[in-house]
């Protein structure tokens, strides 16, 4: 016994190579069991919301173990996973050369408090990747980096309006929680109870893929230059160099989230892809090898307004943290222009694979691709209405997409538990998980299609 929880019996344990002190997957029972004693401990069973399987309906399964492109439930059930981790897994769930980099960095110590080389290395590597970068600060997570980079906007300009775009999502902020209403531009709409309207009072929410006449109060526009939170939208033609132009006209900093698109669509992200340069940008995600981090990089003049330099505060007791940048470094270090081509293939591979199975079950769906990126509608199967903003994208149908989603678990594959969230493939999903992932899609369309007679 350990806190009242028994060990593993490796006799019974589904998980292969079960260590009974470490995985008590047995021991905790199904998992509507498990789950159900989470909800005891943990508001709603989950520490991120959407885990909560409330827009699919259901109860979540608990993850025991992964590997590569599947995951393990900790009642043995093995699931091809899309989700990796909402894109912060691009090389595959324990890939060899992450976990070898986690152990050579855990044996030195965990958390210092003190710079390390790793964090320098990381930096570096970031901003020689991303021109854009020529100074960059670790932090957290994304929400600590978007956070502070609009904080950093802020105080480097010296103006407090902030625009943003119904449908991108930036992380759990308050200044960044703010709601659209029906493609209008809203100002000062909390999106969420807790925020107060002081809190977004310089909040300006507009339409996605329509550049905005600016004011010259306008502190910064932060968008993510392809949209990951509302399914995947691409950018318009026009659109990114728009924002790029309006900022310079009245002098406001334009901020790339990338924390989705960053490492993902390519060494340089979205911004080189669209061939055009940010003020700052936002990481997380791939840039932790699938531990917790976030960094903001940006042009040397206006990073240097951060503390201990400048006069706008950053500090955190976790910042560069010797695992998650070791991790960091060991997935960037992977991801070579090589891997970055079969990632797109395996992205095409992916949507026609999703493309064909819902028309041979007569369900209507578009499927866009944007790099590595792949989203899915349902309900629509006119490929001239590929969503361009929020609205559009909100016509999917959500009880379809809930069908789907267990029908896919029954079959065997994890999608993630909502609507409007990208699919994700990675260097795990070779040609022979792709090849059973086609074989198991197919079923679950068919499931799909019946229940919805």
């Amino acid at each position: 016994m350990a806190d009242g929880i028994p060990y593993c019996d490796p006799v019974a344990c589904p998980v292969a190579g079960c260590d009974p002190v470490v995985c008590r997957g047995a021991a905790l029972g199904s998992n509507a069991v498990a789950f159900e004693r989470s909800t005891r401990v943990i508001p709603g069973g989950v520490n991120s919301s959407i885990r909560a399987f409330k827009a699919v309906g259901g109860t979540p399964y608990l993850v025991a173990r992964a590997d590569g492109a599947r995951v393990h439930d900790i009642e043995g059930n093995e699931y091809i996973d899309l989700v990796q981790s909402y894109g912060a897994v691009i090389l595959g769930h324990a890939h060899p050369e992450i976990t070898r980099a986690i152990t050579a960095a855990v044996s030195d110590g965990t958390s210092y408090g003190a710079p390390t080389p790793r964090e320098m290395k990381l930096a570096e590597a970031i901003s020689e990747r991303v021109p854009s970068c020529e100074r960059v600060r670790l932090m957290n997570s994304g929400t600590e980096a978007t956070s502070t980079a609009v904080r950093l906007a802020r105080g480097a300009t010296g103006r407090k309006r902030l625009v943003t775009f119904n449908g991108n999502f930036h992380g759990a902020t308050d200044a960044l929680l703010a709601a659209g209403g029906s493609g209008v531009a809203t100002l000062g709409l909390p999106g969420t109870a807790g925020v107060p309207e002081e809190a977004v009072a310089n909040t300006l929410v507009v339409p996605y893929n329509k550049v905005p006449e600016l004011t010259d109060d306008v502190a910064a526009v932060i968008v993510e230059p392809v949209a990951a939170n509302m399914g995947v939208v691409a950018p318009a033609p026009g659109f990114l160099e728009g924002l790029r132009a309006e900022c310079d006209r009245v002098g406001a900093l334009l901020i790339f989230d990338e924390v989705i698109s960053g490492f993902r669509l390519g060494p340089g992200g979205a911004q080189a892809k669209f061939d055009v340069r940010p003020d700052l940008t936002c990481f997380g995600k791939v840039i932790g090898g699938g531990l917790p981090i976030g960094a903001v990089g940006g042009r040397r003049d206006i990073m240097e307004n951060l503390s201990p330099l400048g006069k706008v505060f950053h500090a955190g007791t976790l910042a560069g943290n010797p695992l998650a940048t070791a991790a960091g470094l060991a997935a960037l270090n992977a991801l070579t222009d090589d891997v970055y081509m079969e990632l797109g293939a395996r992205a095409r591979k992916l949507a026609a694979i999703l493309r064909n199975a819902s028309e041979n079950h007569g369900i209507p769906a578009l499927f866009p691709v944007v790099g590595t990126l792949v989203g899915m509608y349902l309900g629509s199967s006119d490929v001239n209405r590929t969503p361009t903003n929020f609205d559009e994208a909100k016509t999917t149908d959500e009880s379809l997409y809930a069908r789907l989603f267990h029908a896919a678990l029954q079959a065997g594959v994890a999608l993630a538990p909502g609507a409007y969230e990208a699919l994700f493939v990675g260097v795990g999903h070779d040609d022979a998980v792709m090849t059973e992932l086609e074989r198991r899609i197919e079923i679950a369309f068919a499931e799909c299609a019946k229940s919805s007679h």
